[in-house]
This record gives C-alpha cells, sequence and structure tokens, in this order.
C-alpha cells in the first residue's frame, strides 16, 4: 500500500459530520474474486442463465462486495489506519449489478471521547439510488501509527 491510498487521523482531529466517500466500478473479475474469497458462490452472482430467471433479471454482485467498500474506507480514510471494527448494521436496499458505479460514504455521527470510539452512518449510491446503508462502530488506539 502506497502513502497516498490512506489517511491518517488523530481522534482528537475527528468530528461529528466529517465525512469521506470513494468510487468504484463493480466488474466482473471483482464478483469473481469475492466468490472464490468468500466461498458465496450463489449462481445469483456468477451465473448469466440463473441469473436471467430472477426476479433482478441479470447477474448483482455479492451485498457483502459492496459492503466491503464502507470497511474500504474505515480503514484508509475515516478513521483510517489502526481503526479497528467493532460492529456493523447493514440493510440492503437495492442490488448492485457488474459495471455498476457504486459511491461509498461514511460519516461521523458519534463520538465517545473516552473510549476513543466511533459511530458512523454508511451508505453505497448508484446512479443517486440508495443501494446500502447502515452505522458501525470502530475503536482507535491511542496513538494511531504512521503507516
Amino acid at each position: 500500500m502506497n502513502s497516498s491510498s490512506y489517511q491518517v487521523h488523530a481522534f482528537e482531529d475527528l468530528a461529528v459530520g466529517q465525512s469521506e466517500s470513494l468510487m468504484r466500478t463493480v466488474m466482473e473479475r471483482d464478483v469473481s474474486l469475492f466468490a472464490d474469497l468468500s466461498g458465496d458462490a450463489n449462481p445469483i452472482h456468477l451465473c448469466d442463465r440463473y441469473a436471467a430467471n430472477t426476479k433482478f433479471g441479470q447477474r448483482i454482485a455479492h451485498g457483502m462486495l459492496t459492503a466491503s467498500l464502507v470497511s474500504a474506507l474505515l480503514g484508509t480514510k475515516l478513521p483510517g489506519p489502526g481503526a479497528v471494527y467493532l460492529s456493523q448494521t447493514l440493510t440492503f436496499l437495492a442490488p448492485v449489478k457488474i459495471g455498476d458505479v457504486v459511491t461509498a460514504r461514511v460519516e461521523i455521527a458519534e463520538l465517545v471521547v473516552e473510549r476513543r470510539r466511533a459511530r458512523l452512518f454508511c451508505e453505497c449510491v448508484v446512479d443517486g439510488k440508495p443501494v446500502l446503508e447502515g452505522e458501525a462502530w470502530v475503536a482507535l488506539p491511542p496513538v494511531q501509527a504512521k503507516a
């Protein structure tokens, strides 16, 4: 990982309302690799013929592939390196299709100074339409290491 791909924030510099986002086009290769990595070989993700007969009419990306963009934001941008996931709630609102451009965004909703924890609102959007939303709790170390 090169230093331009992450941001280091001191806990004291975080503020409610602070946000970060990223965009990613979901590619065929992403879905295939995620299926291999996760073991989720559900044909709705991998088989055109099968997926054509579903309510979606075509293959869709794994919900957790979309959710992994939130994890990427938490670990690299906000709060950034050193953040440790404590919990995550997710609601999947719409399918993500191969070729969709997903914008993932996190926003600090609450800071618990005495425990060095943050609650963040999380969302993913395709063409202005929410496809995922939820919230995450993360813990931050006393001093964030310079990655």
